[in-house]
């Protein structure tokens, strides 16, 4: 895979660039068929939350405007390449009374690398809760970001991680790039806010809810086991992803993401997310199984 797309110097212009999808559908076909780039990583790699987001945004397209996805469910196939576009396919599985359903194929190179149902809703009345938002937590402000953390790091996983993101991500525990300080559990709690000012579209600010989901998720994890993102041979992969949309949330504003894992086993291991908006409002909610493998253990 290459790695020779330079990185961002505009990341968040270049997530909206990412986002735009251009229609690729033709008459002859029953399918809807869009079309992305692929951002800038430091492994080559397509970042599963880009994929994730696209592929959000496909599915949207096909479905009356009066609709908004509560649920989506995705598989990570394969790898995907930074280098080459990726080709989304649509199929319009239910348009009920309320809801709709919809499947969609990320394909490279004619090979699925990531396959998703998600599924629309009516804005409907209902009973309303929801899980309160931990206390004393520490505001951002009071945080440092991963720029100020990196430095002048030259590795290109730490450029990536100070430069090339649209998110600044602030750990309200220390974060564990490249050590693991504190006592080791399986939970913590991470802020997210988009660098810039981001248009005023719902369907957009989903899609980068649903981009930002990927970050981190898996941290509680490795966490509870003392393993940093540096440790020598450390292999992850995001295997399955599922998410749950509560509320409307804006993405350019900070936003709580609460993470912890009840399991790790096999070579495998499950984290939970919530998102939270400042004001402490649940916005959405997270799974993700990840591979973790570690050379020691094998």
């Amino acid at each position: 895979m290459s790695t020779s797309i330079p990185i961002p110097t505009d990341p968040l212009a270049e997530l909206l660039t990412t986002l735009n999808l251009s229609d690729a559908s033709g008459a002859r076909t029953r399918e809807d068929i869009f079309i992305g780039p692929s951002q800038w990583m430091p492994h080559g790699r397509v970042y599963g939350g880009q994929v994730l987001a696209q592929s959000l945004v496909a599915a949207t397209r096909t479905v009356d405007d009066a609709r908004v996805a509560h649920s989506l469910h995705g598989y990570f196939l394969r790898a995907g390449d930074i280098s080459l576009p990726i080709t989304f396919s649509v199929d319009r599985l239910r348009d009920g009374r309320s809801f709709s359903t919809r499947r969609v194929q990320a394909y490279q190179n004619g090979e699925p690398i990531f396959s998703m149902i998600a599924s629309f809703q009516d804005v409907d009345p209902g009973l309303e809760h929801f899980e309160v938002m931990p206390g004393d937590i520490t505001p951002p402000e009071q945080l440092p970001s991963a720029a100020e953390l990196m430095g002048d790091n030259p590795h290109p996983v730490a450029q990536y991680w100070s430069k090339a993101r649209p998110f600044d991500l602030r750990h309200v525990e220390k974060p564990i790039y490249f050590s693991v300080d504190g006592e080791k559990v399986a939970k913590q709690a991470v802020w997210l806010k988009a660098l810039g000012d981001l248009p005023d579209d719902a369907n957009l600010h989903q899609a980068g809810l649903a981009y930002l989901s990927d970050y981190t998720i898996l941290e509680s994890i490795y966490r509870r086991h003392g393993i940093a993102w540096s440790h020598p041979g450390l292999k992850s992969a995001s295997l399955d992803h599922a998410m749950w949309f509560h509320r409307p949330a804006k993405v350019d504003e900070w936003l709580l993401y609460v993470q912890n894992s009840p399991s790790a086993q096999g070579g495998r291991g499950l984290a939970l997310g919530h998102i939270y908006t400042r004001e402490g409002e649940l916005v959405a909610t997270v799974a993700q199984e990840g591979m973790v493998r570690v050379p020691e253990l094998a």
